[in-house]
């Protein structure tokens, strides 16, 4: 009865921020850019990758980070404009 009520309280976790140090160091160790992993203040449980062209292996090691710590990965792939033609 007593590890039921432990297993429960677990789920209901509250998210926690992380500071940007954090999210930066996961982005370096997962060879993305700094910046590109972010979190929002109003959906903390999700974990925002933001990258043009985010390979398997990229998003396999966010992905870890992410379930390791509570969150859920969420891969945005951002069609930046090229150079204007002159």
């Amino acid at each position: 009865m007593i590890s039921t009520a432990v297993l429960l309280s677990a789920c209901a976790t509250p998210a926690r921020m992380h500071n940007e140090a954090q999210l930066n160091s996961v982005a370096l160790g997962c060879g993305l850019a700094l910046g590109e992993v972010i979190q929002d203040e109003s959906e903390k449980r999700l974990l925002l990758t933001m990258h043009q062209d985010v390979t398997p292996r990229q998003r396999v090691c966010v992905a870890r980070w992410a379930r390791r710590n509570g969150l859920k990965a969420v891969f945005v792939t951002a069609q930046f404009p090229g150079e204007p033609s002159t």
